[in-house]
């Protein structure tokens, strides 16, 4: 027990050992470093009030967002890779996919679903980066493909939220393939006429920015979002020059022509529903 005396003024304090916060009750933003409640920052989408930073997220946030009242049917939920090359680093592939299905109760780094955006129908493949830094391997592939499939058969957009550190390399080229599996698919998309939207978040590099994610009739980013096919460092190493400031994030990219523009996560539902309802006047 601890006492503070104020001798002077007679004054004597008792006071408590010091109370923790429990874990996960106050987020701490990293561009502004200003501290806010969990809940409000899930209350705003994941988006600091004060600089609107906004925060990673996965495929839950994204699909709570956007459907109406949380409702939405999953697509092919079960796929799990295999291990074509059994290929082994630090640990051996299907321990690795099992880890990270124990650590995030996801089966692979995208889910996909489709549900109303505003009344407005619409198919939504969003990667998780936290299942092996959101890379793409061949279940990736395989579940936009069929998530175009079920666009083309239904007549509905599609969207695909891309965050992602690129290829599986313990894939090796069965990853790589998966540029031109989905590419194609997207290519029969655009014959029938029903609109892409691509949304590019906060990392979206190597193959995926190579392919699907460059190639929406709209290409929209997040505010400050990294995308690119190389990082920056590795650029900046390789051609022996400073970058220009701001270099491969989304403002860069705008002003220069690679974006349609950027929109706030706050808005994204209600822009995403104005471009369907604008798109199905034509």
């Amino acid at each position: 027990m601890s006492w503070f005396k104020r001798v002077k003024e007679g004054i004597v304090t008792r006071t408590e050992e010091k109370k923790e916060a429990p874990d996960g009750l106050f987020v701490k933003c990293p561009s502004c470093k200003k501290m806010a409640t969990a809940k409000v920052i899930h209350e705003h989408q994941h988006v600091c009030l004060n600089c609107a930073h906004h925060f990673q997220v996965g495929s839950a946030e994204y699909f709570h967002i956007l459907f109406d009242e949380d409702q939405f049917t999953e697509l092919d939920a079960n796929l799990v890779s295999g291990d074509p090359l059994q290929f082994t680093d630090t640990k051996a592939y299907p321990d690795r996919i099992k880890a990270s299905i124990e650590k995030t109760g996801l089966k692979d780094a995208i889910r996909t679903a489709h549900g109303k955006v505003e009344g407005q129908d619409l198919v939504v493949a969003c990667m998780d980066f936290n299942f092996i830094g959101g890379s793409m391997g061949s279940v990736m592939g395989e579940k936009i493909a069929r998530a175009i499939d079920y666009s083309l058969e239904h007549k509905m957009p599609l969207m695909i939220i891309s965050k992602s550190g690129g290829a599986r390399m313990m894939e090796g080229a069965l990853s790589l393939m998966q540029m031109a599996k989905t590419s194609a698919k997207l290519a029969l998309l655009s014959q029938a006429r029903i609109p892409y939207f691509s949304l590019m978040t906060d990392p979206t590099t190597g193959g995926v920015t190579a392919s699907f994610a460059m190639l929406g009739d709209f290409n929209m980013a997040e505010p400050n979002a990294l995308i690119g096919f190389a990082g920056p460092r590795v650029i900046k190493e390789t051609i022996g020059k400073d970058l220009p400031k701001g270099f491969q994030r989304a403002e860069f990219l705008v002003d220069h022509g690679f974006l349609d523009f950027i929109v706030d996560r706050r808005e994204l539902k209600h822009k995403l529903a104005t471009l369907i309802r604008m798109l199905k006047q034509d």
